[in-house]
């Protein structure tokens, strides 16, 4: 860097002068012109100066600018996973859920979104979700961002009294969004096992999620036609699904205040007693299916011609036993191959169990004797593969014998993928091929009981109260209203059919077996989006988000404030967030 004063040109630079065996001087000087000789004065010893220093202001004097070094300057004194965070509270707020929960914004909304949120990010108990939450032992940004880093346990359990007392409005207003007159309404149970003996809800029962011999809880959700959940009611682990029923007529009439609404069921939902004493009485429309019995007698009455299943998967028809009811009589032949390949296998292996019974009564060394003790292992036999009624079986003192009775198989066999829908609505209200799509709507229901036993853990259950133990529940279908609409955005990026309209045109018949997209085909082949991005699953995207991390950054300087730095996305977290329509900063912006 020169100047000039008063004539003289001034030059000042950095310069090292070797120093023997020592580390070089550093000194500071500056060169000048004086009576026509060029002069040099040392200005100052910068030996002691760190060399980062020195080389900055060498690069001033030099007129570049400094070089700016980091190392040391900085330090990440947390880093807290993000993207995750920000992907499904920012979901949550996008759909206006916090507003659904309550207007006002509280602590304890707060804690329930967290809770929401939590349970879709990483399930796990209200103890670890606490955990999770403080600042000092935080899992996620999750406590930060909702300003809950001081919480404990019992915050959280006071948030669920809290919004069990909501739960009514909540599901009212979801109601008001997503069901409008002449919608359907879907309707199914589910089971989960319970742990502990205190809550009277808990009780032995028909476990539909395979846990056996356990306690369970019985619970009933309510959907729109394409699956949002919309209300779910627990009952006591030993209630049968058709008394359920007459809550949830309630619970739209009452309630929804919807006046023409059209009630979706399985057959052993919406039975006979159930239609005759609940849903008729409140003037509600539905669409079940008869049981194998009733299609028998059908059948063997003659108003189902199985001939007629040769030139056509569907028809109508309309009979006295069932007045002021349409009749879909559909016929799906993959049904029938799997029943007709099930039954086989079954009755091939209750053969071999009975053979071994008979063998045991032949053999010479302490063969089987004895009527009663025959019975007992037949009845092993009987129990397990549910198969005697196709047998024709004789037992002795010392004898045993077992036949098929192939002309009651055939008899079976001749109804194998055959199954009927009864309606109330009238053919201007839903044609013959809405009726079957309308049925089959029903998976999306048994789409969200997966849900709660896989991606949202609905067990195991430990709460001790009735109260407690129905927001538990409730907290899952708030978990899940968020998964299916963060699903059906992302739909693109998962092995999810992102074309519907496509794959329903592709299908010959509604009785046909579903149909994927040439999309959702591509996408199962190349593993590859449409944009050259790798599919996923919901949950391993989910966890790539994760890895997103909002990172703070702490100056060793102590005048200058710390900041935090979230990590830019890859290109597939940047096409994720797009898709959902959220920040990846949110809550640090």
């Amino acid at each position: 860097m020169w100047w000039c004063t008063l004539g003289i040109i001034v030059v000042m630079y950095v310069v090292r002068v070797p120093n023997r065996g020592s580390r070089p001087a550093v000194l500071l000087r500056e060169s000048f012109r004086e009576d026509g000789k060029v002069k040099n004065r040392t200005l100052a010893n910068l030996s002691r100066w760190p060399e980062q220093k020195v080389e900055a202001l060498s690069a001033v004097l030099g007129g570049k600018a400094p070089r700016v070094f980091l190392d040391g300057a900085f330090e990440i004194s947390r880093s807290l996973p993000h993207g995750g965070v920000a992907a499904t509270l920012g979901t949550l707020r996008h759909l206006g859920l916090e507003e659904i929960l309550d207007p006002v914004g509280s602590r304890m909304r707060d804690l329930v979104v967290a809770m929401i949120c939590a349970q879709v990010i990483d399930p796990a108990s209200k103890l670890a979700i606490a955990r999770g939450l403080r600042l000092e032992t935080a899992s996620t940004s999750l406590g930060e961002v909702l300003g809950l880093s001081g919480c404990d346990a019992d915050d959280l359990y006071d948030a669920m009294d809290w919004l069990g007392q909501r739960q009514a409005k909540i599901e009212d207003a979801l109601a008001r969004r997503h069901l409008v007159d002449g919608t359907l309404v879907l309707y199914d149970v589910s089971s989960a096992a319970f742990e502990g003996r205190t809550c009277p809800l808990g009780a032995l029962g028909h476990p539909k999620d395979g846990v056996r011999g356990r306690l369970q809880i019985v619970y009933g959700l309510l959907t729109s036609a394409d699956g949002t959940p919309i209300a779910i009611e627990v009952f006591k682990g030993n209630t049968g699904d058709p008394t359920t029923v007459a809550s949830q007529v309630r619970k739209v009439k009452e309630r929804f205040a919807i006046a023409q609404v059209c009630l979706v069921g399985d057959r052993g939902m919406l039975t006979k007693a159930r239609l005759r004493a609940d849903v008729l009485p409140a003037e509600l429309d539905y669409i079940t299916a008869l049981r194998a019995p009733e299609i028998k007698g059908l059948v063997e009455g003659g108003a189902i011609q199985l001939s007629l299943f040769d030139e056509t998967d569907l028809f109508e028809i309309v009979h006295p036993d069932y007045p002021n009811e349409r009749l879909v009589c559909c016929k799906n032949p993959l049904l029938a191959e799997e029943r007709s390949r099930k039954r086989e296998s079954l009755l091939a292996a209750t053969e071999t169990e009975l053979a071994k019974i008979a063998d045991a009564i032949a053999r010479e060394r302490r063969p089987l004797r004895g009527a009663e003790r025959i019975g007992l292992r037949l009845g092993r036999v009987v129990n397990r593969y549910k198969m005697a009624k196709h047998f024709d079986i004789a037992i002795g003192d010392d004898s045993f014998t077992f036949a098929r009775r192939n002309e009651q198989i055939a008899a079976e066999a001749a109804l194998d993928g055959i199954y009927v829908l009864r309606t109330s609505l009238s053919d201007e209200a839903l044609s013959t091929d809405a009726v079957v799509s309308s049925y089959k709507s029903l998976a999306g229901v048994e789409r969200a009981f997966r849900a709660f036993n896989t991606d949202l853990d609905i067990r195991p259950i430990r709460h001790r109260t009735e109260e407690r133990v129905r927001a538990h529940v409730f907290l899952r279908m708030c978990s899940y209203y968020v998964i299916f609409h963060m699903e059906r955005a992302l739909a693109p990026m998962l092995f999810r059919d992102d074309d519907k309209e496509a794959a329903e045109a592709s299908r010959t018949s509604p009785v046909a077996p579903a149909q994927r997209s040439a999309s959702a085909r591509s996408k199962v082949t190349t593993k590859k989006t449409a944009d050259r991005l790798p599919v996923h699953s919901f949950q391993s995207l989910l966890a790539d988000l994760g890895t997103i991390c909002a990172n703070r950054i702490a100056p060793t300087d102590a005048d200058l404030e710390g900041f935090t730095l979230v990590t830019t996305p890859t290109p597939i977290q940047h096409r994720a967030f797009e898709l959902l329509g959220v920040s990846h900063r949110l809550g640090y912006v």
